[in-house]
């Protein structure tokens, strides 16, 4: 007897498509077979429908603590649920920042009892706090982020000497936000200057243009060689970058690289369109940056896909530029963001399934996750690529309620999202009791 079966399963895993069945038990994979005729308390067939490892986004930001009208774990893990995500990276510029050891651990607490995807936290770095980046466990949480660019409270990490001990030190993977401060605050002044009131959402990325980026970068990715660290580089926006990291496979890499979903879709020439509601950091810069990105992706440059989910309401987005937070909520479209570059034959389905699951989970060293293997936790996604699915603002999961994709036709849609061997999200309905999910453990 197993508790649920998933039947006529066409499978997209270890770049392998295949027909099988999965029964599930107790949480975990316990057989993958050709035919599996055995009684189960529940039974779905998947028959026409793709499934793959449920994603795992390596970056987003969920608000909380302290910054809840933005978005909170709940509902932004439940969007994500709803995308096919079913396990996250957070992020610590929160208030307060989760600087601390201490801090860091209330946040799995408030997660304990909220969220409804597999979850971890960053420890944040600041200028100040190595000896707390030195109690940090691997096993304990994803890793240290170290904003090397502009953020809030006092998460900058601006001083070279500081940058030296965090990445001499660091016991855990080190991620990294690039963009070079004085370069950055440089061009500030400067279309400040020229353009003053004139000033818009476009200039965005040409304030904090390709040279602010490289900068920054080319140093992470200098310490790192320095001092063997294992880093990885987020968000990265342009083509002159591509040239720090190597291609081939994940396995083995200390240094590695990860594109956005919305830096691989949106170009300068989207800003006249979606103006405030396409600003974030580093900024979506030129079409050339953008096919560079996606020849990084296919030459496996880039190793990781994820979002940068970072909700502002739409309130505060609708003010005039510069004076606009900057970030995009995109977890809940992210697959189908990726699989439209599928349907026009940019990438495989294999491609998609490495970079957002098997590769997340062999960087950071997630345990029991990320693959479709029996014994491993059974987070699955199930995709409907014949049936299309338009962005409207009434089926917009994120507590901010707005989307750059709004009425957006894309051509898939997500039919099936399972967590820890649970139907958590199903044709368009989720559990009727919440399915809270775990904290992902890692295995160093």
């Amino acid at each position: 007897m197993y508790d649920l079966v998933l039947k006529n399963c066409n499978v997209v895993n270890e770049n392998i498509v295949s027909e099988v069945d999965i029964g599930i038990n107790n949480e975990r994979i316990e057989k993958i077979a050709g035919n599996i005729s055995s009684e189960a308390r529940n039974e779905i067939d998947l028959q026409g429908k793709l499934l793959i490892p449920g994603l795992i986004d390596d970056q987003v930001h969920f608000r909380e603590p302290g910054l809840t009208h933005k978005g909170e774990i709940a509902t932004e893990s439940k969007a994500a649920i709803a995308g096919g995500v079913t396990s996250y990276f957070e992020m610590p510029n929160v208030n307060p920042n989760t600087s601390t050891i201490e801090n860091l651990e209330k946040k799995f607490d408030i997660a304990a009892n909220k969220s409804y995807a597999n979850y971890s936290f960053y420890l944040g770095a600041t200028n100040d706090n190595i000896e707390e980046i030195k109690k940090s466990d691997p096993n304990a949480s994803c890793g240290l982020k170290v904003f090397m660019g502009a953020s809030t409270g006092d998460l900058l990490v601006n001083k070279y000497e500081s940058l030296e001990k965090i990445f001499e030190h660091c016991p855990t993977n080190i991620v990294t936000h690039c963009e070079d401060p004085k370069r950055l605050v440089e061009n500030e002044n400067i279309f400040q200057e020229k353009y003053g009131d004139q000033l818009h959402a476009a200039h965005h990325a040409v304030i904090r243009d390709e040279e602010c980026c490289y900068l920054s970068s080319s140093l992470a990715v200098g310490l790192a060689k320095r001092f063997g660290a294992n880093l990885h580089v987020l968000h990265l926006s342009t083509k002159r970058e591509m040239d720090l990291f190597e291609p081939g496979p994940i396995d083995n890499k200390k240094i590695t690289a990860e594109g956005c979903v919305h830096h691989l879709t949106f170009s300068d020439k989207d800003y006249e369109e979606l103006g405030n509601f396409i600003v974030c950091n580093p900024s979506i810069k030129t079409e050339e940056d953008r096919l560079g990105l996606i020849d990084a992706v296919t030459a496996n440059k880039i190793d990781i896909f994820a979002t940068d989910h970072a909700p502002h309401t739409f309130e505060e987005k609708s003010g005039k530029y510069p004076k606009i937070p900057a970030g995009i909520p995109l977890v809940q479209h992210s697959l189908q963001m990726l699989l439209e570059f599928y349907f026009d034959g940019i990438f495989s389905l294999e491609m998609i399934v490495e970079k957002s699951s098997h590769n997340v989970a062999k960087r950071f060293n997630i345990k029991d996750r990320g693959y479709i293997r029996e014994g491993y936790f059974a987070d699955l996604t199930c995709v409907d690529l014949d049936k299309h699915y338009t962005v409207k603002k009434d089926n917009i999961l994120f507590k901010c309620g707005w989307s750059p994709l709004e009425n957006r036709t894309l051509r898939s849609s997500i039919f099936a999202t399972i967590l820890n061997g649970n139907i958590a999200f199903k044709d368009g309905v989720f559990a009727k009791s919440p399915l809270f999910g775990k904290r992902l453990e890692f295995n160093y």
